[in-house]
């Protein structure tokens, strides 16, 4: 068993923590997939109130960004005609002012602006009987790709340049987890592990003062050894191909990825930059993800699939986090 800490334990977790609190579950479906909320019940700690509060949080967002409602602010942006400004409330903004930097960052390895080519393929609303032609894939790449959109942070307005279509779908979840743990801290919820679709944050300490243990999953086919991550002010997204198949694009050839990458994890302070940066890996590839990621900071394991077999890649920030 590998063990990977945080490289500093928050002093105010440590005095804050209450031993006796009883530690409270909470969950429901959102996005698609269910939602998870384990804490440290705070004196006063009304599971009632806390649970609708977070079903209203992650029923805006999904108001805002679902790719699969034909109401959400994100299919009416698709349909909006070429030239027209939209306004973007502060979810919305915040997703695509982090989504834009990291479609830069990785080349278009990320992409949110690849919504035709995913639909193409089935992977949206409408499912697809047989796959796309290589004309269909070249007409919707060429009305796709974040270099098309323009992004105003400063008003929060975005641009439809035409017939352009969004898919948040790789950085929404993460940004879910994230609003709900902002939601739990501003109501003196300070000890929790936050879940949504795989997606993980944990905060504070348990109340018998361990950290919150996630074990990130190995895929059948990988003989490789466990790695327990102790997620205290981190995060942790994993984008795979072993359960769903093939299933992520690659933006700059609107086919499936051919990294060879069966699982990327990564480990950061946000749940957003790492469920981005998670999809980012699986289409650059092990070899320039690794490389990339260990540049940027980026804390990650990559396990490969290729002639040599079944590889596991550790980027350097998350080698410095494994204890001795």
């Amino acid at each position: 068993m590998r063990i990977a800490l945080p490289a500093m334990i928050d002093p105010a977790a440590v005095a804050n923590r209450d031993p006796a609190a009883a530690i409270v579950d909470l969950g429901g479906e959102t996005m698609g997939t269910t939602w998870h909320v384990r804490l440290a019940a705070p004196r006063g700690f009304d599971a009632a109130t806390v649970q609708i509060a977070i079903e209203a949080r992650l029923d805006g967002i999904v108001a805002e960004m679902s790719h699969w409602e034909p109401a959400s602010l994100l299919s009416r942006f698709n349909r909006a005609a070429g030239g027209q400004w939209c306004a973007l409330p502060p979810d919305f903004a915040t997703v695509m002012a982090q989504g834009l930097t990291i479609a830069g960052i990785t080349d278009g390895a990320f992409d949110p602006a690849i919504g035709l080519v995913v639909d193409l393929w089935g992977f949206g609303p409408r499912s697809v009987a047989t796959p796309p032609t290589p004309v269909d894939i070249e007409a919707a790449l060429a009305r796709s790709g974040w270099r098309r959109l323009a992004f105003d942070a400063g008003t929060r307005r975005l641009r439809q340049p035409g017939g352009l279509s969004l898919d948040l779908s790789g950085i929404a979840k993460g940004h879910a987890v994230d609003a709900v743990t902002d939601l739990l801290h501003a109501r003196g919820i300070r000890h929790a592990l936050i879940e949504i679709g795989g997606e993980l944050a944990g905060r504070g300490l348990r109340p018998d003062g361990e950290p919150w243990w996630v074990d990130l999953e190995v895929p059948p086919i990988a003989d490789l050894p466990s790695l327990r991550i102790a997620l205290h002010g981190l995060s942790v997204a994993t984008s795979g191909n072993y359960r769903r198949g093939e299933h992520t694009i690659d933006s700059r050839t609107g086919r499936a990825a051919t990294g060879g990458i069966i699982s990327a994890s990564v480990i950061h302070s946000s749940t957003l930059v790492a469920d981005a940066w998670a999809t980012a890996l699986t289409v650059l590839g092990a070899e320039k993800g690794t490389t990339l990621a260990g540049r940027m900071g980026i804390a990650a394991r990559i396990i490969t699939h290729d002639d040599v077999g079944i590889r596991e890649m550790i980027t350097a920030p998350l080698a410095a986090m494994l204890a001795d």
